[in-house]
């Protein structure tokens, strides 16, 4: 039997890694990707998979809203909510509105990389260039590239694409 996967995220890096690391899997298929709440919904009408990884910060409708609509139109479907962190507040409203469960999709969970690092590591898997990361952290370019470095050689890569390979394995 194969399960039918519907994949909900904002990020298109961490939409477009789980996708590739899914459809490696025997017996799973995914059937879609959403980019908020409300897309979410509305594919799970017209594909009606079995399974939804739902984060639960993205636009339009949020994860946690997103999946009351969803079990409660479409209970035997699945959803598991993604999160950064374990213990965000959504998380038991999304169980509360019917999710199976949640995982973690935490940076911080490399071992050795401070928090600095951690950060701009979300934000290459983001897509940010070097100047807007440096924007967003209130840093300077300069310190960005530094804290690249750090982050490549921690990770043992030499580019922005297998430094977000690395965290989607």
């Amino acid at each position: 039997m194969t399960i039918r996967v519907l994949v909900a995220d904002d990020q298109a890096i961490v939409r477009d890694g789980l996708v590739t690391v899914l459809s490696l899997v025997d017996d799973l298929d995914v059937v879609g990707e959403a980019e908020d709440g409300a897309a979410a919904v509305a594919m799970v009408e017209a594909l009606t998979p079995d399974v939804v990884l739902m984060d639960l910060r993205m636009p339009v409708l949020d994860g946690a809203a997103a999946t009351g609509r969803i079990t409660a139109g479409h209970p035997q479907v699945a959803v598991l909510v993604l999160t950064t962190h374990a213990d965000d507040d959504s998380i038991l409203t999304a169980l509360a509105a019917g999710a199976r469960g949640y995982l973690t999709k935490e940076a911080g969970h490399f071992p050795g990389l401070t928090p600095r690092e951690a950060d701009v590591l979300t934000r290459i898997a983001d897509g940010r260039t070097n100047p807007e990361i440096a924007a967003e952290l209130f840093l300077t370019v300069p310190t960005v590239k530094s804290s690249v470095n750090q982050v490549f050689a921690m990770l043992g890569v030499r580019t922005r694409a297998e430094a977000v390979a690395r965290v989607l394995r």
